[in-house]
């Protein structure tokens, strides 16, 4: 195991100026992300100390980065001189290798995995006012993830942790069936919350919420279970299921192609009706939208 991997438990952390630190391997950021970890690291503190390898032939002694690039750059934001470090005995090419390593190798959490960890700590006996400020969020917002977590709402945690989902939706959601979720959605969209493609996969989550249940399957290691074989009664299952999407479908198209021919025919007679019109040029309102236009001027459809 590399000196870098050892429990920081077992090295001595010094203080290092900040100014005196080369980053040798730089990482563009977002920026998002780098001001939360500078809130987060202003709110609790630093939670672990970055490695720095001394630079030869410098006086007063300067130092190479090897990993906590993010840490670093949040104590200079935040105005502080110096910065914990574990000091490692490596020459440049060594540090930049072990950079380029931390960086391959910096495991990118699950969201549902790292929100499991309020339940863990719950069970520990931490309050949610103890682990908010433990993890450098809210108690309230502890206390709502918390919830959904006790429902079983794993998608939904999810969904707020990647900021695919306003918490306060997710808890309304929680709260209601299909059609409430669907009538949430719609408010959300209507007070400009969902647009877009978050309106689209934030759909697509509730029906897979509906088919799937609200819990996230996965393993001991996070990783999601591995598909069944496939049986020929699984496969006339799907085969069924599919059928039934696409019996569904046609009947939204036919319906909706039925209310398209009802107002293209009301629009045809009123625009008929020389009175109409000419209430209509009296009001300014005697255009319409080009499509319409022709659809009306082409008469009924065969």
């Amino acid at each position: 195991m590399p000196d870098d991997m050892e429990p920081t438990s077992q090295k001595q952390v010094t203080l290092i100026p900040c100014d005196r630190i080369r980053i040798l391997n730089p990482r563009v950021r977002n920026r998002r992300t780098f001001e939360a970890m500078v809130e987060n690291i202003a709110r609790i503190g630093l939670k672990r100390p970055i490695t720095v390898a001394p630079r030869a032939g410098t006086d007063p002694q300067e130092y190479d980065l090897v990993c906590g690039q993010g840490r670093l750059e949040a104590f200079i934001e935040l105005k502080q001189h110096q910065i914990p470090a574990i000091v490692i005995e490596a020459d440049e090419s060594q540090c930049l290798v072990m950079s380029l390593v931390e960086n391959c190798a910096r495991r990118q959490h699950n969201p549902i995995d790292l929100m499991r960890e309020i339940g863990s700590l719950r069970e520990r006996g931490y309050n949610d006012r103890q682990i908010g400020e433990k993890i450098g969020v809210s108690y309230e917002y502890v206390n709502m993830i918390a919830g959904l977590l006790e429902k079983g709402e794993e998608r939904l945690v999810s969904a707020v942790e990647t900021g695919l989902l306003p918490l306060n939706l997710a808890i309304q959601i929680s709260k209601t069936d299909a059609k409430g979720a669907q009538k949430a959605l719609m408010d959300a969209y209507t007070q400009k919350k969902l647009r877009g493609r978050k309106l689209t996969l934030v759909r697509r989550l509730i029906q897979q919420r509906e088919l799937r249940g609200p819990q996230i399957k996965s393993n001991a290691l996070g990783r999601r279970v591995a598909k069944r074989a496939l049986t020929s009664e699984g496969l006339v299952r799907a085969y069924q299921q599919e059928a039934a999407r696409q019996k569904l479908l046609i009947k939204k198209a036919e319906l909706a192609q039925s209310r398209l021919m009802f107002v293209r025919e009301a629009f045809r007679k009123l625009c008929a009706d020389e009175h109409f019109m000419t209430l209509l040029r009296a009001e300014g309102l005697e255009t319409m939208p080009a499509d319409l236009a022709q659809a009306v001027t082409d008469g009924p459809s065969s």
